[in-house]
C-alpha cells in the first residue's frame, strides 16, 4: 500500500473540525483524522507492507522549466521552499500538524519515503513501477494517479479518496476505461494522455483549446501512444484526424511538445525509504509513540492504529 500523505493528511484537515485539540488546547484535527484513516486502511485492506509517500518538492523544477504555469497560480509571487513533506500553501494551523505525524508514523513503525525534487505522486509512481513481486494499491485523493493502474507485471489499482474513504473506488484499467472512455488495453498511460490533451486548471496545464475531456478520450483511443499521435498532428494525410481537430492541435503544438514530462508521473526517482516497508505487528517505539499519544491527545487513534496493525500482521 502507497499512501500519498499530504492528499490524507489534507483531507483530515478538512475533514476533521479544529476543535479538536490536545490538552494544551493546539489543534490535532489532522493528526487524528490522518491516524485514524491510516487505521482504517489498514485494517479493511491488510497490507503486508505499506509507505507513507511525501512530497519533498511539491513544485519540481523539471515540470516548471517544460511548463512555467504548472501549479504557478496555487503561489502568491515567488513560490517559497517548503519544508519536507509539506506542500504549498498550508494553512498556518496543518503546517505544524504534519511533523507530528511524521514523528507518529516513525514511533509506529511505518514507512515514509519521498525522493529530492519529486512530488509523492513519483515517489508512488516510481515504487508502483519497480514493484515486481506483491500487488500495489495506492490510496489518494489526486486523480492524476489513475496513470499508473495496470495489470501486468503485478496489478497495480488506485483506491481514489477524492469524495472520502465512505465513497472510495478501487480503479484498475477496466474501471478507468469504462469512467473515462479510453482503450483498456493501456488504460493508465491514455488516461494521462487525455489528461495532457483536456488540461487540468488545478495543476495550471491549460490544454488543448477547443479539446474536451470526451473529445480527448476519443482521440488517445485512435493512437497507439502520445508519440503517434503528436506526429499525425503533421501528417496531413494521416485521416485519424479531421481537419478541425489537427488544426486545433496544430495551434498548440508548442503546449503538446513539453507537457508530457509534466503530467507523466517519474517512474525513475531516486527514492529514499526511512525504513524497511514491511508493515510492523508492533510498534517501533513503543514508549515514544505513547508518550506522542500523551503529549497530543491521540490515545484512541494511536489505540485504533496499534490494533489494527497487530490484527494485519496478526
Amino acid at each position: 500500500m502507497l499512501l500519498d500523505a499530504a492528499s490524507l493528511y489534507f483531507r483530515a484537515y478538512y475533514g476533521v473540525p479544529e476543535s479538536i485539540t490536545a490538552p494544551d488546547g493546539t489543534p490535532v484535527n489532522a493528526i487524528r483524522g490522518f491516524t485514524d484513516m491510516v487505521a482504517r486502511l489498514v485494517t479493511e485492506q491488510r497490507p503486508s507492507r505499506l509507505v507513507a509517500c511525501l512530497d519533498l518538492d511539491w513544485r519540481p523544477a523539471f515540470r516548471v522549466e517544460a511548463l512555467p504555469t504548472y501549479k504557478a497560480h496555487r503561489v502568491p509571487g515567488e513560490p517559497e521552499t517548503a519544508p519536507a513533506g509539506v506542500p504549498e500553501e498550508v494553512p498556518d494551523t496543518l503546517a505544524p500538524q504534519v511533523p507530528i505525524i511524521l514523528e507518529v508514523l516513525a514511533a509506529a513503525g511505518i514507512a515514509t519515503g519521498g525522493a529530492e525534487g519529486y512530488e509523492a505522486d513519483d515517489v508512488i509512481g516510481t515504487l508502483a513501477a519497480t514493484e515486481a513481486g506483491d500487488p500495489v494499491l495506492a490510496v489518494s485523493g489526486d486523480r492524476d494517479l489513475m496513470q499508473i493502474v495496470r495489470d501486468e507485471p503485478v496489478a497495480v489499482r488506485l483506491l481514489y479518496v477524492g469524495r472520502g474513504l465512505n465513497k472510495a473506488e478501487n480503479l484498475g484499467p477496466a474501471e478507468v476505461a469504462e469512467k473515462y472512455g479510453v482503450p483498456a488495453g493501456r488504460a493508465g498511460a491514455a488516461y494521462a494522455e487525455m489528461a495532457m490533451l483536456r488540461g487540468d486548471p488545478s495543476d495550471g496545464l491549460p490544454g488543448v483549446p477547443g479539446i474536451g475531456a470526451k473529445t480527448a478520450a476519443t482521440l488517445v483511443g485512435r493512437f497507439a501512444d502520445w508519440t503517434d499521435l503528436c506526429s499525425a498532428v503533421l501528417d496531413r494525410g494521416d485521416t485519424r484526424l479531421t481537419p478541425p481537430v489537427r488544426a486545433k492541435l496544430a495551434a498548440a503544438a508548442g503546449y503538446l511538445a513539453v507537457v508530457e514530462p509534466v503530467v507523466r508521473v517519474a517512474t525513475d526517482a531516486a527514492v529514499d525509504l526511512d525504513r524497511p516497508d514491511t508493515l510492523p505487528a508492533a510498534p517501533a517505539d513503543p514508549e515514544r509513540l505513547a508518550a506522542l499519544a500523551t503529549r497530543w491527545g491521540l490515545e484512541s487513534s494511536v489505540e485504533r492504529l496499534l490494533k489494527a496493525l497487530a490484527a494485519a500482521r496478526g
